[in-house]
């Protein structure tokens, strides 16, 4: 069988020194991250990045800078499953620019509530952190780790119909 990482794309985004995050349901209950999702077909990184901040906080965000690229892995046991689960996670954090908040928009399923936290309170929740890249990317945010938007090339059979 071959390996493959799961692709997410992750919105480090801050405002007047607070971070915007999703509270969310997970399997192992309520759970903090920064907004993010797995990238889907036909997508950019950055395209994948906006929407999933747009679905997840009901705020609109243009990926300005990409702050870093990230692995995890994670193994659990899933009730009811036969063996572990065991999954690599590939993640594309970007930083940028976020619009106002569309009030009427709900937010993606699973999602509890947005809330702007600052540094010290992302530090100080580490237990309830979906990922340890939460706080990865957030430090590196804050150390100034921005690279050009154009490291990522996405060719353009990307956007083509069809299969690969």
């Amino acid at each position: 069988m071959r390996w493959r990482p799961n692709v997410t794309v992750a919105a480090v985004i801050e405002k007047e020194g607070r971070f915007l995050l999703v509270e969310e349901n997970t399997d192992r209950g309520l759970r903090l991250n920064t907004p993010a999702g797995h990238l889907e077909a036909g997508e950019t990184p950055a395209e994948g990045c906006a929407r999933e901040a747009l679905e997840e906080t009901a705020h609109a965000f243009t990926p300005t800078s990409i702050v870093g690229i990230y692995m995890a892995r994670f193994e659990r046991r899933s009730p009811g499953d036969e063996g572990d689960t065991d999954i690599t996670y590939l993640r594309f954090a970007f930083a940028g620019e976020v619009g106002a908040l569309d009030p009427g928009r709900a937010l993606d399923e699973g999602i509890v509530r947005t809330l702007w936290m600052t540094p010290e309170e992302i530090r100080a929740s580490v237990e309830r952190h979906r990922s340890p890249l939460l706080l990865q990317c957030v430090e590196d945010y804050l150390a100034g780790q921005r690279h050009p938007l154009d490291l990522i090339h996405t060719d353009r059979s990307v956007h083509m119909p069809g299969p690969a």
